[in-house]
This record gives structure tokens, sequence and C-alpha cells, in this order.
């Protein structure tokens, strides 16, 4: 039996969700869905937020994201992105990351999910569920020399130290940011269960203490926290600014954000308890 159940996605749902026509497998294809992808879906925390994350496993994901056109965070944009992949015949492998940069700062546990496809002989690093996220796939292979524009955005994929580990590198006004760092350890569902548990769940999580809401649009990624907008602009300087009063209702109906009345009342009273 398959510990992951692909066999529950409704494939043609999907598809038809990003507006694409299931293809045979190939690089141009690989790319089309990634990039449809993440500009369909916001990736955000707002079922956290209100105490109502259904969980990660796949029927719970499709529910929320195919039947309330919802988003949601890094365990559930692999967790459907990877099925969908292998369905459609992918030879997929899902990897755990750690974030930010563990030569600078404090080391994160495994908390951030990606895909790895072997297409040919090529491997390429699928990552559909980043705060800002790669548009498309990005090559596992050099020596982290050459960069991979994004429609603007430059990354890098490097080598680690440790040879089964790869740190996935965005080029900033400040030069090179480690976004996070990808291991190849084996992955089981559980291990999926336990990292959304954390992050779902602890008190120090960032994820439990104050909205994240982001997506990808023609020419910009838009980013809305408890208090603050960020619009990034290949070639243009970040737009940072407070968040006005009144705002976020603009926000969620432009990014498209599938609340109920009653969930983005309720969205309005945490906010309201996080800003206090």
């Amino acid at each position: 039996m398959d510990p992951w159940q692909v066999e529950l996605l409704d494939l043609d749902a999907y598809l038809a969700r990003l507006g694409i026509a299931a293809r045979e497998p190939s690089r141009d294809a690989l790319d089309e869905l990634h990039e449809a992808h993440v500009r369909s879906f916001t990736f955000d925390n707002i079922d956290v937020l209100l105490g109502q994350h259904p969980g990660v496993g796949l029927d719970a994901v499709q529910e929320k994201f195919l039947g309330r056109g919802r988003g949601g965070y890094c365990f559930e944009h692999t967790t459907l992105v990877a099925a969908a992949l292998q369905r459609l015949g992918y030879a997929v492998t899902r990897r755990l990351a750690r974030v930010g940069d563990p030569a600078k700062e404090e080391v994160q546990g495994r908390t951030h999910m990606v895909v790895e496809v072997a297409l040919g002989e090529e491997r390429l690093l699928c990552d559909p569920g980043f705060g800002m996220s790669l548009l498309r796939p990005i090559a596992m292979d050099g020596d982290g020399s050459s960069e991979d524009d994004q429609d603007g955005w430059p990354y890098r994929l490097v080598p680690a130290a440790d040879p089964t580990r790869w740190a996935l590198e965005r080029l900033r006004e400040q030069g090179w940011e480690v976004a996070h760092t990808t291991d190849e350890l084996p992955v089981a569902p559980v291990d999926i269960r336990i990292g959304h548990h954390f992050t779902s769940t602890f008190p120090g999580s960032h994820f439990t203490r104050g909205l994240l809401l982001t997506k990808h649009q023609p020419g910009r990624h838009v980013t809305v926290t408890t208090d603050r907008l960020t619009v990034r602009r290949p070639g243009s300087e970040t737009e940072h600014r407070p968040l006005a009063d009144g705002e976020l209702d603009v926000w969620l109906d432009e990014l498209e954000v599938g609340l109920r009345a009653d969930e983005r009342q309720r969205l309005h009273s945490r906010i309201g308890e996080l800003r206090r």
C-alpha cells in the first residue's frame, strides 16, 4: 500500500483548479504545473490562527484547497503537488528541510517540506510551499555557481558542507541569503504529521504568533502580516509599510483567500488580539 495514499487525489479537479491539462512528464510540463500551483494558491497560516487546521493528510489537504478554495503552508502545498506529480508519472521523493542559515543562527527543526523529482538524468527541487516560493523547480546539480532566474528573482542551489544537504539561496539587496537547507534522509507520513503538529501548536512557532499571507501575482509577490504589507517586484526596491485600518479585507479579496464570512470575522478578532 502507498503510505502517501496518492490514489485519493482528485487529479482532474486539481488540474482544473490550476487551469492546465494533464501532460506526459517533461521539464516543460513540470515547470508549468509548479508555477500554476504557486500562482493559484496562497501561502498562509490562517487555519492555524483560527484553531481549525484539518491536518496534513492528502484527503484533508485536497478538501481544503480544492473544496474550500483555500491555501496553506508547506506541508499542505507539497503534499498536494507531490501526489499530483506521482499520479502524472513523475518519480518523486519527499524531503524535509531546515529553514534559515545554520551557519548564522540557531539550527531549526526539520519543519519545511519540499519534493525532489527525478526526470531522466536530472534531479530537480520543487518548493511550492515557502513564503516566497520558487516559481519553477531548480536543478540539484553543479557547484551552485550558476544562477536560476525566476522571472527576475535569482536563486541558486548550493551543495552544503554535509554532502547530504542542499542550501537554497535567494539573491537579496545584501547578497545571497539561505532560505533553507534540504537533507536527503528518508521521510515518512508520520514525519509530516509531527512537523505540522509542532509548527501549528508550539507557542514559540511563528505560525502561531501572527498572520502570514503571501502569493505570487504577475510582476510582484505580496506578503501580508499582522500589521504590515510587503510588495516585492523584480529589479525594484521592496515596498514595506504598515497595514492601514480596514486594508486586510482588501488583500483577502485581492489574493482570493476563500474565507467564509464567519471565518473572516474570527480572523479579524484573532488579529486584534495579536496586535494588542
